[in-house]
């Protein structure tokens, strides 16, 4: 089976790009990183990538008058790769809907949410503020819609008496860094996938986000 190529886009630590790196490394995903793509050239995860000797771009979205001529940017630099998926972790800029129809269906993002609930931001201080007792991680595909594409998979964890935002966060990290691989490595055996026809899963129509196994 041909290894497929990914490209992910990052804006600062990039821990989920060291987690999809090692996993690729460990022969798990049949894959390769193409490149790192960060808005910031500051971003910690750049130097993730050197150090595993992944190219690294920089597009500094200060340097552009608007997001579409930004998103122009970051596809002529996309376009040099051809990769199968573009992976978002931790890209925190908002893409436009031109950029994200070029891509239909190719692009994917992780969220700190059991989405639908909670799109956007700061979603561990909403969730606790509403005195929810369960909170997670959402990989979705990528929409006009901001955090409204289809999620594949939904990762969960309680919240308990006494845990702080900084517990919430830990707990989240720990699921997203074992979901994301996941997700890539079904994509890349072809269990997993995505197209015009819909979203698939073992040969059957995803009518309901994959639950992680924990």
């Amino acid at each position: 089976m041909t290894a497929m190529s990914f490209i992910v886009l990052i804006s600062g630590n990039g821990t989920n790009l060291q987690s999809i790196i090692d996993t690729i490394e460990a022969g798990q995903i049949n894959a390769s990183l193409s490149a790192v793509i960060s808005n910031n050239a500051e971003a910690y995860g750049l130097t993730r990538a050197k150090n595993h000797a992944i190219v690294t771009r920089v597009i500094d979205h200060r340097l552009y008058d608007s997001r579409d001529s930004f998103d122009q940017a970051l596809h002529r630099c996309i376009q040099e790769f051809e990769p199968d998926y573009i992976v978002l972790a931790g890209f925190m800029r908002i893409l436009g809907s031109a950029f994200i129809n070029t891509y239909r269906y190719k692009i994917l993002n992780i969220h700190p949410s059991l989405l639908p609930k909670y799109k956007g931001l700061n979603t561990y201080q909403r969730a606790m503020e509403n005195r929810e007792t369960e909170h997670g991680v959402s990989i979705h595909l990528v929409t006009s819609e901001l955090d409204g594409g289809p999620v594949l998979m939904l990762g969960r964890y309680s919240i308990e008496e006494g845990n702080t935002l900084a517990d919430l966060e830990q707990k989240g990290h720990r699921l997203e860094h074992r979901m994301y691989p996941k997700v890539l490595q079904w994509l890349s055996e072809k269990k997993l996938q995505i197209g015009n026809h819909g979203i698939e899963f073992e040969q059957q129509v995803l009518r309901e986000p994959i639950e992680f196994d924990q």
